[in-house]
């Protein structure tokens, strides 16, 4: 069943949907299940990638259209941040973590005869969703800012998709999409339930990576906040099925200069603050209207989690720093390292802690703009 987190209102998941009649956003009421003794049983030629989850997804495997998403590996690594674990979502077969919420979402509009979407996006989102769209026969058109890096921009029109460059800033793209949107079925990754509910397989691999535990915190970058709800809705599911005791809080991370979902925490509001946004090399979170950001404030209050901002300077060093331990991430992921090495300066997290940071995107997607600033 799809809620309005608006007004309320049901519909079936039977029927093509992308908003409630009245304008808001839905989100997708789904009972997960887990089966210990199966999962440990079942190898990855049985079933591939997020997939193993099947139970827990909203969409059968039978109606899968997958790339081979999920499964990422967790890398413990020490360094000038201390110990943690690097989750290489990375590695994901378009370069980001986008490909597990594309998988689902682009699955079910596959199973509700969807044949031609819109989306927008900053880049790594579009490039994800054009090669799903790929995959499964779907024609897409995809806008993203015209100052969206150049690798992603290919990657896009590569996998055959319509690209649309915008002037002005990622607010004025989506609103260019949505005026599009009006005859064509509108695939927003920021509104699609479908597309958290594949984001959330992220929390069940962490669970079982640390052998079917959950850690104490998960830092993650956020723009309009899919990672925060996805682990959210993740966590909480295997806790309603009682394979963990509690929540893990969950760190979100926001660049400096485009942080409404920061500014609304520290000022204890429960929706984002109007900003001016600034120019920042994350530009994968450089999200001044998050659509769903009331949902994400509230998620990251129940887990008691916090939210970071990090400066532009801070970004660049931790990008540097885990680049000469062998991991190459574009800007955006580097805001979630940049703010495990302040909360371990602060003391917010214990040197005993189980800590998970989210890398999100390759950095070869953003090698047009690094060479810029190094």
């Amino acid at each position: 069943m799809l809620i309005c987190e608006h007004c309320a209102v049901s519909y079936t998941t039977e029927t093509p949907r992308w908003r409630c009649d009245c304008g808001g956003t839905l989100r997708l009421e789904f009972s997960a299940r887990f089966d210990l003794a199966v999962l440990r049983e079942r190898t990855p030629s049985m079933l591939p990638g997020l997939w193993r989850y099947a139970e827990a997804l909203p969409v059968p495997v039978a109606d899968a259209i997958s790339l081979g998403e999920g499964l990422t590996p967790l890398l413990p690594l020490a360094g000038p941040w201390g110990n943690a674990h690097f989750k290489l979502d990375f590695m994901m077969p378009t370069g980001s973590f986008k490909d597990r919420g594309s998988a689902l979402m682009i699955s079910q509009l596959k199973r509700w005869g969807v044949t031609e979407i819109i989306e927008d996006s900053s880049g790594n989102a579009g490039a994800s969703i054009a090669a799903y769209c790929a995959r499964a026969g779907i024609k897409a058109h995809v806008f993203v800012p015209a100052q969206t890096s150049a690798g992603k921009a290919m990657q896009i029109a590569l996998y055959g998709a319509r690209l649309a460059k915008i002037a002005g800033t990622r607010e004025d793209t989506s609103a260019a999409a949505l005026d599009a949107a009006q005859n064509i079925f509108y695939a927003s990754h920021n509104r699609s339930p479908y597309f958290i509910h594949g984001v959330k397989t992220l929390a069940f691999e962490l669970w079982e990576q640390l052998g079917f535990r959950a850690p104490d915190a998960v830092i993650v970058p956020a723009g309009n906040g899919s990672l925060v709800l996805g682990c959210h809705i993740g966590f909480s599911e295997l806790r309603n099925a009682d394979m963990i005791a509690r929540l893990p809080r969950i760190i979100a991370v926001q660049a400096a200069r485009c942080a409404p979902l920061a500014r609304a925490w520290q000022q204890w509001m429960n929706d984002p603050v109007p900003v001016n946004k600034g120019d920042t090399i994350a530009e994968g979170i450089a999200t001044a209207v998050p659509i769903r950001g009331r949902a994400v404030l509230a998620a990251v209050r129940e887990t008691n989690g916090l939210f970071v901002t990090v400066e532009e300077h801070e970004i660049l060093e931790r990008l540097k720093a885990v680049a000469l331990a062998g991991l190459y991430i574009e800007p955006t992921s580097a805001v979630a390292l940049a703010a495990l090495t302040k909360l371990r300066a602060q003391g917010e997290l214990g040197a005993d802690d189980t800590v998970v940071v989210e890398l999100t995107g390759s950095g070869l997607k953003a090698t047009d703009k690094l060479v810029k600033v190094f």
